[in-house]
């Protein structure tokens, strides 16, 4: 089985390389505008062959130092960004009142779907980028100490940095395309490739299953087939998410061009701290649980439409921190342990009692953390509870019962 995977290389540019940098850079992004636009306008149903038929000639005439991969990749460029737009637009359906009531009385609401006919504008490519094919555009030379890339008109042989190349040039790994991107007032060389790992993981060889709760108090709460429960405090991380947020409220007020870059810039340090978060856990619980395991999360779609439901305090860090983020890294982690993640509905598993099944919304006290059943008395901590009642789902699934779910 094979797995696609990205690395993030490091270059090292002289001043003038980096100029050439910037330069195709630009024009490619130029060229994916174009493109974007002419999908757009054709709602989004050309084939490549009328690409080549209707674009190809229009951005060789307007980019001439574009060479033939290029100007092909923008085409896949652009209908990638699209993909993604649609897949993001199917998740996050408008929530329209439907007309009917509840047993209390209250109009319920529901979900209309959403595709790109829904785009009342192109989509724009703002980030100056580049991409790359393997062979044609890029190639490791010098024993693999320089990388020569295509710039406009002719090739440059460029320094980076070799922390990754024993991964890179191994035998069972398969170099894809690689996009030119700067970040940081650094040059970076994205290459996918994709490796060899263990065939997916198959529900009679689980060893093990694990139910993982996340939040904001605990990022993460665990409970295994050996009824052992581990939780991974969430304090320090939401101390300094909220002082990200009082930050950049305090330079929002100033209103001047300076405070607006410093606002960008920690946007991205925020980012690159909570993807580093997200790493360490992810590997630790593969680490911590090893091979032939059935990690089960609750599925989180829904989490930013029941944002005005948390306290005012909890509601940005509820609804911004990245929990799917976390889901992606442990899934191609686990693959490649010969693990398997899964998603479970996570509707009642904060409200049920995994020991008797009673549900009642009552049954928790937010404010003590605490969950005690009103019909056999069973009490634990509610982050606890929650993990419990994935782990059941995930025995469920293991054991092949489909669209497994938690009546009320």
């Amino acid at each position: 089985m094979e797995q696609s995977l990205t690395v993030k290389v490091r270059l090292k540019p002289t001043n003038q390389q980096a100029l050439e940098f910037e330069r195709v850079s630009l024009a490619y992004r130029d060229a994916c505008n174009k493109v974007s636009q002419w999908l757009f306008d054709q709602r989004f149903k050309p084939s490549r062959k009328d690409f080549n038929h209707d674009m190809y000639y229009v951005l060789k005439n307007q980019f001439p130092t574009l060479n033939t991969a290029m100007i092909q990749s923008t085409y896949r460029t652009v209908v990638a960004r699209y993909s993604a737009v649609a897949t993001q637009l199917s998740k996050r359906p408008l929530y329209v009142p439907s007309g009917k009531f509840d047993q209390n009385g209250n109009e319920t609401w529901e979900p209309i779907k959403r595709d790109l006919n829904w785009l009342y504008y192109p989509v724009l490519f703002k980030r100056p980028q580049a991409d790359y094919v393997r062979r044609i555009n890029y190639s490791f030379v010098q024993n693999a100490t320089k990388l020569s890339l295509n710039v406009l008109d002719k090739r440059i042989k460029v320094n980076f940095d070799t922390h990754f190349n024993k991964l890179l040039l191994s035998s069972n790994v398969k170099l894809g395309t690689a996009k030119l991107v700067k970040a940081c007032g650094h040059w970076y060389f994205h290459i996918a490739f994709t490796i060899d790992v263990p065939d997916k993981l198959k529900m009679d060889e689980v060893r093990q299953v694990v139910g993982i709760d996340r939040g904001l108090r605990f990022l993460i709460t665990t409970f295994d087939s050996q009824h052992h429960t581990s939780f991974v405090s969430g304090q320090k991380i939401l101390d300094k998410r909220r002082h990200y947020k009082h930050l950049r409220a305090a330079l929002q007020q100033r209103q001047t061009s300076s405070a607006r870059q410093r606002l960008k810039r920690i946007g991205k340090r925020e980012n690159r701290w909570m993807s580093d978060v997200n790493h360490q856990l992810s590997k630790t619980l593969v680490k911590q649980f090893g091979s032939e395991t059935l990690f089960v999360l609750e599925d989180l779609s829904g989490v930013k439409k029941t944002v005005k439901q948390r306290k005012r305090d909890n509601r940005y860090e509820q609804a911004s921190w990245a929990f799917y983020q976390l889901e992606l890294d442990l899934t191609y982690k686990a693959l490649q342990a010969h693990s398997l993640v899964i998603k479970v509905p996570a509707q009642y598993t904060s409200q049920r009692c995994p020991r008797c099944g009673r549900i009642n919304k009552t049954n928790r006290n937010h404010n003590l953390h605490l969950y005690k059943c009103d019909r056999c008395g069973y009490s634990s901590n509610d982050d606890r509870i929650g993990a419990m009642n994935i782990y059941q789902l995930g025995l469920m699934s293991r054991n092949g019962i489909k669209s497994v779910k938690f009546n009320k």
